[in-house]
């Protein structure tokens, strides 16, 4: 009893490959969205305490 497993197409896979980026285009893209981390929620608690 086999299971039959379906052989990978590489000339489709090869196709839809997107390379990941090298750190410094992370970096970059980690960079332009503006998050709110918890340092920035921290930052805003010190500065309403000290009012």
């Amino acid at each position: 009893m086999y299971l039959e497993v379906p052989m990978i197409n590489f000339d489709d896979e090869l196709a839809k490959f997107q390379p990941s980026l090298d750190v410094d285009q992370a970096e970059e893209a980690i960079n332009r969205n503006d998050l709110t981390d918890v340092t920035d929620i921290l930052k805003e608690i010190m500065k309403e305490m000290k009012k």
